[in-house]
């Protein structure tokens, strides 16, 4: 019976039911694109930090550079060239660890022994200056004896030096020593390789290299061929590319043979962490904190709140005004169907009544209202849901592009893993923003579209509890 005058209700009135799951839909479609929207919001940021940071890492662990002049402080470079008789050409490097103080490598299994870190892997930070040219000798020129008269010398002229003189080239890049036993963690894991191979375990002290896709093109290296630092020649065995924006280093070697060249024996500049569970993270940054004294310790959430540009301005009016637009949107449906919900009920009322005076008991017709109402919110759901698929449909379709800008690295410490190798420095970047659209959204879609109908039929169920009888008496003509 009560199934059967559902049905029949709703047929009968169509087009109330209609508005009221139009209603409902308006809102919950909001809340659906707003969120999806969100959540692209979401991914959008972490590719910023992955693209500049590193996969698989959850915070690291660095200490602030020295001041200049202090202890520990690295001076100026300084480049040695011998004397020679020809225009051979010489060169001369300069490796200096750079954008954090050193640690000692000890701190890397304090930090893995601390609560909550699942591993910990250290990693050295370089940047080499390499000058290499040639000095060219001048000739000697002598000027031509003037004559002086009978009997006389003429004076002698002076000696002029033609040509000569040196040309050199000046090369600056980064070079990133990795702990080649755990691959799974530092700032390579941002980029693929595309050509060669990756190190192997067994190469913690040999002399190989894998180079930045963008550095090997501009300086024409490839797989096979060598790249000399500090007369150490290093064989390339793989060329690495990005997976979006710019690569962590200009070269990657063994940690081992970073620490050697720079004279740094055991030494780190960043540890990356990485956590049994994300949802610790603070705790885990606390103990490290407290355990491990006079270092900073970076999360990814962190670096999130540093996020610039117009991905920024795009989460931020999404997170702020979207929620509450979304929430004064979805109370304005509760209550406009609540209250035509209300108002149905009391154009029903010579119904309602007759169905009480032939024995209907207030809690049958208050069941029925909210039966008709929780119907109306499923549909209102339904409507719902399509509308919000379509809406981040139509967001992903459009792909508009944000832009965003990180501060990587710095001498200050302040970067997650300070972008290995670099300054201080404001990297940006485009993204594509995409809407996905997850099955808890959906889910929530589905509770918000019975709470639409509850509340409708609460309002109406009210108002059917009320009536009596002798209201179907007075409606009679």
């Amino acid at each position: 019976m009560f199934f059967t005058y559902l049905r029949r209700e709703l047929r009968r009135r169509r087009k109330a039911a209609l508005v009221i799951a139009l209603g409902l839909a308006l809102g919950i479609g909001l809340v659906i694109t707003v969120n999806s929207a969100s959540a692209g919001m979401q991914v959008a940021q972490g590719k910023v930090l992955q693209s500049l940071y590193g996969l698989g890492t959850d915070m690291t662990v660095t200490k602030a550079a020295a001041a200049q002049g202090s202890t520990g402080a690295t001076g100026r470079p300084k480049f040695n060239f011998g004397a020679t008789t020809d225009s051979k050409e010489q060169s001369s490097d300069q490796v200096m660890v750079q954008g954090f103080e050193s640690l000692p490598s000890t701190v890397v299994s304090q930090v893995a022994g601390q609560k909550g870190v699942d591993d910990a892997v250290g990693g050295l930070s370089l940047r080499v200056l390499k000058v290499s040219g040639q000095f060219d000798w001048g000739q000697v020129k002598q000027g031509q004896t003037t004559g002086g008269g009978r009997g006389g010398g003429g004076a002698q002229p002076p000696s002029e030096v033609q040509g000569g003189g040196a040309q050199f080239d000046v090369n600056n890049y980064s070079v990133y020593g990795v702990d080649v036993a755990k691959p799974a963690l530092g700032p390579l894991t941002s980029s693929k390789i595309t050509s060669g191979t990756s190190f192997t375990s067994a190469q913690s002290n040999t002399a190989v290299a894998v180079l930045d896709s963008s550095y090997a093109k501009e300086n024409k290296l490839a797989v096979g061929g060598t790249l000399t630092i500090k007369a150490v020649k290093y064989k390339v065995i793989g060329i690495a590319t990005a997976d979006s924006g710019d690569s962590a280093a200009n070269v990657y070697i063994p940690l081992t043979q970073a620490q050697t060249l720079a004279g740094a024996k055991d030494k780190v500049t960043t540890v990356y962490v990485k956590a049994t569970d994300s949802q610790q993270i603070d705790g885990v940054k606390s103990a490290i904190q407290n355990n491990v004294p006079g270092t900073t310790v970076t999360t990814s959430a962190d670096l999130a709140s540093t996020v610039s540009g117009s991905l920024a301005t795009a989460s931020d009016l999404a997170t702020n005004l979207g929620k509450w637009l979304s929430i004064a949107v979805l109370i304005a449906a509760f209550l406009v169907a609540g209250l035509l919900t209300s108002s149905a009920v009391s154009r029903r009322v010579r119904e309602f009544g007759t169905l009480k005076a032939l024995g209907w008991k207030s809690r049958r017709v208050t069941g029925q209202v909210m039966g008709e109402a929780l119907v109306n919110g499923l549909i209102g759901g339904v409507l719902g849901i399509a509308l919000g698929l379509g809406g981040a449909y139509l967001i992903t379709a459009i792909s508009p592009t944000l832009t965003a800008s990180v501060a990587s690295g710095g001498g200050g410490g302040g970067g997650f893993g300070g972008g290995p190798g670099r300054q201080a420095a404001t990297k940006a970047l485009d993204i594509a923003l995409t809407a996905p659209v997850s099955l808890g959204t959906i889910g929530l879609s589905v509770g918000l579209a019975v709470a639409g109908g509850l509340i409708a039929g609460t309002f109406g169920g009210w108002r059917a509890s009320r009536l009596r009888p002798a209201d179907a008496l007075r409606r009679v003509e």
